[in-house]
């Protein structure tokens, strides 16, 4: 598949835009086992169309590929505007490669964060990794954090959209919450079928 470097042009961005928001389950620290990963397809923030899932080890390396073949492999790639991922370390420290998986897809991109991660916290927490260096790589071709000011400020990074439509597409999907209605369900989605019911806020 030939991969994708250019950065996606919105011509407008639209109230039914598809959104795939991306979370992982609970899961019991230091997991070496798989953990479910669950996506949910949304029009912007308004109207859940559908849910995916797929399985990710416990602090390893393979989140990039696994989301990546769960995008690929669903009936709505043709009209999925945007993937946004509940930070980019899943499954403990699966850290996902952004950028690689822009170019595997050819759907950009929208990390959110709830507040500015400590970037030396997580390097300090990667070195017990003997392939640290790699995982802090991904970690690094993340980019900046852009503030998205909303009913609450969240935090964003971004690869294959200009920052001006990926914040628009953030403040579009935030309806029911502080963070955006695809993240928010695809994380009570995944809790409630891991724990058997989902509680606390998303």
């Amino acid at each position: 598949m030939k991969n994708r470097t250019e950065i996606k042009k919105f011509r407008s961005i639209k109230q039914e835009i598809r959104i795939l928001g991306v979370d992982d389950s609970p899961f019991p620290t230091h997991t070496k086992e798989e953990v479910m990963i669950v996506g949910t397809v949304f029009r912007a923030g308004n109207w859940l169309d559908g849910v995916l899932s797929t399985h990710v080890l416990g602090d390893g390396t393979d989140a990039t590929r696994k989301i990546s073949e769960m995008v690929l492999n669903s009936r709505n790639i043709g009209q999925l505007g945007v993937i946004m991922l509940d930070g980019i370390t899943f499954a403990g420290f699966n850290v996902v490669n952004i950028r690689e998986l822009y170019e595997a897809t050819g759907v950009p991109v929208i990390v959110i964060m709830r507040k500015i991660p400590s970037f030396e916290g997580i390097k300090k927490a990667l070195k017990r990794f003997p392939d640290w260096k790699d995982r802090w790589a991904n970690v690094v071709e993340a980019g900046s954090v852009h503030r998205v000011d909303d009913k609450e400020s969240i935090y964003i990074q971004f690869h294959g959209i200009k920052i001006e439509d990926a914040m628009e597409i953030v403040k579009l999907s935030i309806t029911r919450s502080s963070i955006p209605e695809p993240i928010r369900v695809a994380h009570i989605i995944a809790a409630g079928i891991v724990t058997g019911e989902s509680h606390g806020s998303a």
